[in-house]
């Protein structure tokens, strides 16, 4: 008996060690599978592969550059005369040269293995920008920011409140008469409170457009009819020119929306201007306290220009006249976001009264957008002397040109709240788009 029980004891201990072996190897296989999964990626020829863009977009007189070991051609019909080829000894140059579509085939050992479609565009060159500029907004009926209790015989009340109106809500209409300034909005509170008729109200909220019924109320300090809403009509402020096109003078600014500084939402507009303005100082950037650059309009206050849209990307509208800043007065390329390197990079921005001047950053990082989007990339600013005076990315900033490598790629928009000298940028093909200027030959509303 103690010998059976023995050898059963020896043969249970083989089986575990049997199993714990074949654990072993399969652990083993999977390290060396995953290992080599790991590797197959950082292959030279591997990573050029997947590199290779399915598409790609180039101007007429532009060029790009793949980086490719393969043997490249192109069919052989009418299209490939949108672009040429030059074949260096580890990349293709891609030369655009006529505005069409083609496509361009990676062959190895005679086979094809991969294909990119090249869409060559109408060459497209803008302006940039880099001026301060004072900015004045209308927006679409009164904005209402605020309540304020109104003393009646009856004690404290807000009719407006009382009718269910809410702070970002914007009056568009009283008794079906279109309402454009708050100058507007008085005659119908002192005729309906004399008289005691209700005023029927349209209200914009978001997307949705409400109706409803309000009664003034005199209030009995000042004898007068109140609806017991704080409103406004118009926002100003400052920021810095991006690019404007030639051709149409159509611009874009800031590179980010302009919100109501009550209410934080973004303002609806119905018109604006924007004017020169000159910077009279800076308040510098800290850690956790974010600079502004502090301008006044300029004295003659002449309108350059009109603004019909505020967007996420910015403000965009049309200049009436031509703007310099005297640094780089010239049209010049734009980049797409895929074209935008991690690297050295410049910005045109204004520090001192009204002089544009170019300034040392580096392009932390980037992401390339196939759709629009905020953020694209991530700037850092490195120019001793714009440091020195500023502290990095202040207020009244956005919208500083980005330029690189000869292009316009984007526009300064955010700062980092503990870091002044980091902050984001949006590619400048965005803005573009939101100017209503039509890189893909698309129909687009201005």
């Amino acid at each position: 008996m103690n010998v059976a029980k023995e050898f059963l004891m020896v043969w249970v201990r083989c089986e575990e060690s049997e199993k714990v072996d074949v654990e072993k190897i399969r652990k083993a296989v999977g390290i060396i599978l995953l290992v080599s999964l790991i590797s197959v990626g950082f292959y030279k020829p591997v990573k050029e592969y997947i590199e290779i863009p399915k598409n790609m977009n180039i101007f007429e007189t532009d060029s790009r550059a793949v980086e490719t070991s393969l043997s490249v051609s192109t069919p052989q019909d009418d299209s490939s005369e949108a672009f040429t080829l030059k074949e260096n000894k580890h990349e293709v140059e891609i030369k655009g040269e006529k505005n069409g579509k083609a496509e361009l085939v990676y062959d190895f050992a005679g086979f094809p293995v991969k294909k990119t479609k090249v869409n060559v565009l109408p060459d497209l060159k803008v302006v940039p920008g880099g001026q301060s500029i004072g900015v004045k907004l209308h927006s679409v009926g009164v904005l209402v920011v605020g309540f304020h209790q109104i003393n009646t015989n009856d004690g404290k009340k807000s009719p407006g409140e009382a009718a269910g109106i809410a702070v970002g809500d914007i009056i568009t209409e009283i008794n079906g008469t279109k309402i454009e300034k708050m100058n507007d909005i008085t005659p119908f509170i002192q005729k309906a409170g004399k008289t005691g008729e209700t005023l029927n109200l349209l209200i914009k909220r978001d997307k949705q457009e409400i109706k409803t019924k309000l009664v003034p109320e005199k209030d009995q300090a000042e004898d007068k009819y109140r609806i017991g809403l704080y409103i406004r009509d118009s926002a100003a402020g400052i920021g810095t020119m991006t690019f404007f096109e030639p051709k149409s003078k159509k611009y874009g600014a800031l590179g980010h929306v302009i919100s109501d500084m009550d209410t934080k939402k973004p303002i609806v507009v119905e018109n604006g201007q924007i004017v020169k303005s000159t910077v009279t100082s800076i308040e510098k950037g800290t850690g956790g306290n974010p600079g502004e650059k502090l301008a006044r309009f300029a004295s003659e206050r002449k309108v350059i220009g009109d603004i019909n849209r505020n967007s996420p990307f910015g403000i965009f509208g049309t200049l009436h006249q031509p703007i310099k800043n005297r640094v780089s007065d010239k049209a010049i390329p734009i980049a797409f976001s895929n074209e935008v390197k991690e690297g050295p990079a410049q910005i045109l921005t204004v520090i001192e009264n009204d002089k544009v001047e170019k300034f040392d950053i580096q392009i932390v990082s980037t992401t390339p957008q196939k759709f629009p989007a905020t953020k694209g990339m991530v700037l850092k600013i490195t120019d001793p002397r714009l440091l020195h005076k500023t502290g990095g990315i202040v207020q009244g900033m956005s919208g500083s040109p980005i330029i690189q490598n000869g292009k316009i790629i984007g526009a300064v928009t955010h700062v980092f709240v503990n870091d002044p000298t980091s902050g984001y940028g949006v590619h400048i093909e965005w803005m573009l788009s939101e100017a209503g200027i039509d890189i893909y030959k698309k129909d687009k509303a201005s």
